[in-house]
């Protein structure tokens, strides 16, 4: 998308989506297994909150949402820095695709995986080293370039590997009567986080330096890590 306007860009994607839902409206069916939808119950949000598996499996999330779409955004930032750093001529398009692209395959890992440990301890795994990169992300730019971009291409596929899991655990934690309300609710407040972490990090990068800005995502891990740790310290086993 180089020399594009930005606006080309938003409208091709959107348009993409669109027809992706387009498509998956006239070509996929609803399934033997589709329940009628329930009645709408406005106190419905508070009564999936007080089920405490339920409520530590949305914190797991939220606190997982606070770094990575943040990171996402902020990845281009880290790469110049450390051209400007080093005097590297990295490429910044290219690396920045990659190190969000392997995301993929930390998700298609973790679904493997899950199957042998169980959703959440998974997503633990997962939290716990994207954690440690936002700890060392100072570090970093103390490494060599291959080395400093294998840390980052690490730290991207292990940051959205515990996407398809959270969401595993959110609908497999929530009353069975309301697993679409949840996942809906814990969706909205997770996206919702993601616009205060990104603000954050754009309105302190001058003052912080892009060296520095991703140590303001530690608190985010460590939310959802000590959330999760209480969900598997319960017993909750979130196998396929």
């Amino acid at each position: 998308t180089q020399g594009l306007p930005w606006k080309a860009v938003l409208w091709a994607t959107s348009a993409v989506a669109l027809s992706g839902g387009v498509l998956l409206y006239i070509l996929v069916g609803d399934g033997p297994n589709r329940r009628p939808g329930a009645q709408f119950e406005w106190n419905a949000i508070p009564k999936i909150f007080r089920y405490q598996p339920f409520r530590l499996a949305a914190f797991g999330y939220f606190g997982h949402m606070w770094e990575l779409y943040a990171f996402w955004a902020f990845v281009p930032a880290l790469l110049a820095a450390y051209n400007a750093l080093h005097g590297t001529e990295i490429g910044i398009s290219l690396w920045s695709f990659a190190i969000i692209g392997i995301g993929g395959l930390g998700c298609v890992a973790g679904g493997y995986y899950s199957q042998e440990v169980g959703s959440a301890r998974v997503a633990f795994g997962m939290l716990f080293t994207s954690g440690l990169m936002c700890l060392a992300s100072p570090l970093l730019f103390l490494l060599p370039p291959f080395l400093f971009l294998a840390f980052l291409l690490l730290w991207g596929f292990a940051v959205v590997g515990d996407s398809p899991q959270f969401s595993t655990v959110v609908a497999r934690t929530a009353p069975p009567h309301y697993i679409g309300t949840g996942l809906t609710i814990v969706n909205s407040i997770g996206f919702a986080i993601t616009i205060g972490s990104i603000q954050l990090l754009n309105n302190v990068r001058d003052i912080m330096g892009n060296e520095y800005i991703f140590l303001l995502l530690l608190p985010g891990p460590l939310f959802g890590l000590y959330a999760l740790w209480q969900l598997v310290a319960k017993g909750v086993e979130m196998r396929p």
